[in-house]
């Protein structure tokens, strides 16, 4: 399978779902991006590693790398590699002497051990297609007040249910447009879970 090289854009908190974060990557070579909803201790974990910070005492990600240096495990790269039913999976590839080991993890897991180590981030193509969004330079589409109210007024999926494929397709486009990365999610699974 063809691999997409990944980088960090952001991380912000989200508004649709409590207690939660979006990480955004983007593929380095197009205006694909892969947003992706993360838990607080994660997006503590993976902001403390890209700010370089260090703490008094390890955290998780901290003293699993700690591990694998003690036991001479390399970290290669991270694969986010599939997407099912609203849910990411990915692995670590790592070498240990001659061999390399697949190891399954969450993708906030590894992406916070790859930004401590530097490793790359790639996802697979097929991951890309069904669960990226695709950025572009258009205008602002006109909205359509009655699915904004829709999708605005209520909290949870129950609206969702109200709206067509295709106007669910509008608000998707417009959540990326206004780079609601967590609100596009949410559109994009609402609109896969139809298929």
């Amino acid at each position: 399978m063809n691999k997409v090289r990944l980088e960090i854009l952001g991380l912000s908190y989200s508004e649709s779902s409590t207690g939660a974060y979006v990480l955004i990557l983007g593929d380095v070579n197009s205006r694909r991006r892969l947003p992706i909803v993360i838990g607080n201790a994660e997006a503590q974990s993976i902001a403390v590693g890209i700010e370089r910070q260090q703490n008094s005492r390890p955290l998780t990600h901290d003293l699993l790398l700690k591990f694998a240096n003690t036991f001479h495990i390399k970290i290669l790269e991270v694969v986010i590699n599939r997407f099912r039913d609203g849910v990411f999976y990915a692995m670590l590839v790592c070498q240990q002497g001659d061999d390399i080991v697949m190891v399954d993890a969450r993708p906030s897991d590894a992406i916070a051990l790859a930004v401590r180590l530097g490793c790359e981030i790639y996802a697979y193509d097929i991951v890309m297609d069904e669960a990226g969004i695709i950025m572009d330079d258009m205008e602002e589409s006109e909205s359509q007040p009655d699915s904004e109210s829709n999708i605005n007024k209520v909290e949870g999926r129950p609206n969702l249910d109200l709206l067509t494929v295709g106007e669910l397709e509008d608000l998707l486009q417009e959540a990326i447009d206004n780079e609601d990365y967590a609100k596009a999610a949410l559109l994009r699974d609402e609109i896969n879970g139809r298929s």
